[in-house]
């Protein structure tokens, strides 16, 4: 026991405080300021481009239910579909049917790559409507979504969840509703690079954004996010019993083609060319 001493001892209460009944997590709080701050961020990105200020106004609508609607039917066709699909109810209501009844319980399972999946097709739905061009609005997006999951993983840090696997490095946690095993802080790790992209890109943004053509920023972000994503995976404990044993887990094989398609708009060419004048 004297050796778990060397180590974080992690078990923050994850409800902040209840209302009526319905509690308020810090995964929630989280949420709520990385879209907050995404709101702001891309509004100020709509302005420094001229873009008429009328045209930002339902984006943010657009991108709030294409993230949540993507990450909620992402975990349940990739990762649940075994229990959704029979309790279809429950893949779109924040509730759960037990025995008791029903109970609220909020949307507990969102993955990532069904939000960017969410995103891009509201991104495009958002385009058709107001005409802005598509490769700037992937751009602006792509370089505040890394600030925006910084914010969820921090979240998902107070849930104690998305924990990595068993290890003994100085600074492991040792999140006791997983075991008193040390394991690696997998969602600090995360939130700790995304944050980091989101310097990067700022930066090569503020210094080169009039020699880069559209598409470079989303592009960017696709690669960094997804190809730290594959990595991380590694030493992650398995989200689902279905990953164990598994060479290459569900979020790596989904997080490939979401590198391939960043690099390829980084790189540009006349597909990307053709797309940036629609």
């Amino acid at each position: 026991m004297d050796s778990l001493m060397n180590f974080i001892l992690w078990n923050p209460d994850p409800e902040l405080f209840s209302i009526g009944g319905v509690s308020i997590r810090y995964y929630s709080l989280m949420w709520a300021i990385g879209l907050a701050f995404a709101y702001f961020f891309v509004r100020w990105l709509y302005k420094d481009q001229k873009i008429p200020e009328k045209l930002f106004d339902p984006l943010f609508i657009y991108c709030f239910f294409g993230v949540l609607i993507g990450a909620r039917l992402g975990h349940c066709i990739f990762y649940d579909w075994n229990y959704y699909s029979h309790h279809i109810v429950e893949m779109v209501l924040p509730i759960q049917f037990t025995g008791e009844g029903v109970r609220f319980t909020g949307y507990q399972g969102l993955a990532s790559h069904g939000g960017a999946i969410g995103l891009i097709i509201a991104l495009w739905l958002y385009v058709r409507k107001t005409k802005v061009n598509f490769l700037t609005v992937l751009d602006n997006i792509g370089l505040v979504a890394p600030a925006t999951g910084c914010c969820i993983r921090i979240g998902n840090l107070m849930n104690s969840e998305i924990v990595g696997k068993v290890t003994d490095v100085p600074w492991a946690f040792i999140f006791p509703r997983e075991g008193m095993e040390p394991r690696h802080p997998a969602q600090l790790y995360e939130a700790i690079a995304y944050l980091l992209f989101f310097f990067i890109g700022f930066f090569i943004y503020k210094k080169c954004k009039d020699r880069l053509h559209k598409g470079f920023f989303f592009g960017l972000c696709l690669t960094l996010v997804f190809t730290f994503r594959f990595f991380i995976e590694f030493v992650k404990a398995p989200q689902e019993a279905f990953e164990v044993g598994m060479t290459l887990n569900m979020g790596q094989w989904l997080s490939v083609p979401f590198v391939i398609l960043g690099i390829a708009c980084m790189k540009g060419g006349r597909w990307l060319d053709r797309l940036s004048r629609k």
